[in-house]
């Protein structure tokens, strides 16, 4: 064979086997990240709160049947926590959910991993970070969607409207779940206040892109099962007045 030939069959060769990478995908319905804040702001206990919210959620039979309903019966899920803009860790990665024991193993992932904390706040360094997971994850979803639950403002990073519109313009949606929250925070400084409205405004984006917002810590397990309900189902709500549920 000549030199010429034999380029040509590895040329040929790399083809068929990056092809084959493509189809060696696996098809889901939902490619999803939940992006959890850990920053200095959400205490040990509301830490664990948020972890038994997911846990519980993820269990629950609503979701497990939203999750089967899909045409594919089955979604792909990483878990990441999130504080400052150097402050990003995958908690459990990517998994493929698609009956009880897959769901309940990564559920028991989430609630037995230690849990860590880090100072300040940065919304865009949680989104560029999950912007990047999805790329060669093994899953393709019909759709892709960055779930960030937190509850203070981009304090630290580039501005997380442009992380918002880069990851729109990727083809990913980003739904928020606020944590609203009365109390000072641990260095004795103001609340945030509306925080929802931030989310609506600066945070969330993309086709279909929603909030619910979660009263307190004790309400979060309830507002993540909404949540985790919709972004399953693929469903959009309408913005309603009395409604909880806000779409962007």
């Amino acid at each position: 064979m000549t030199g010429y030939g034999r380029i040509a069959g590895m040329v040929l060769l790399l083809t068929l086997l990056a092809a084959g990478a493509a189809r060696a995908e696996e098809p889901v319905d939902l490619e999803l990240v939940l992006a959890v804040d850990v920053s200095g702001s959400v205490d040990p206990e509301e830490a664990r709160l948020q972890r038994d919210g997911y846990v519980g959620a993820l269990t629950n039979p609503k979701v497990q049947a939203a999750i089967h309903g899909g045409p594919y019966g089955r979604i792909s899920v990483a878990y990441v926590e999130w504080a400052g803009d150097s402050f990003q860790r995958i908690v459990v990665p990517w998994t493929m959910l698609s009956d009880p024991t897959s769901i309940e193993t990564f559920a028991s992932s989430v609630a037995e991993a230690p849990i860590a904390s880090a100072q300040w706040t940065s919304i865009s360094g949680a989104i560029d970070f999950c912007t990047r997971l999805f790329n060669d994850n093994g899953f393709e979803g019909t759709r892709r969607v960055i779930d960030v639950s937190g509850d203070g403002v981009n304090n630290r990073g580039r501005p997380v409207e442009w992380a918002r519109d880069q990851a729109v313009a990727a083809g990913i949606t980003i739904n928020g779940l606020p944590i609203l929250n009365d109390r000072p925070n641990p260095w004795g400084g103001s609340p945030t206040l509306d925080l929802d409205g931030y989310y609506r405004d600066h945070v969330i984006g993309g086709p279909g892109a929603f909030l619910v917002p979660a009263v307190n810590f004790e309400a979060f397990a309830d507002a993540i099962l909404a949540k985790l309900l919709l972004e399953i189902s693929g469903r959009t709500p309408g913005a309603r007045p009395g409604n909880d549920v806000a779409a962007r």
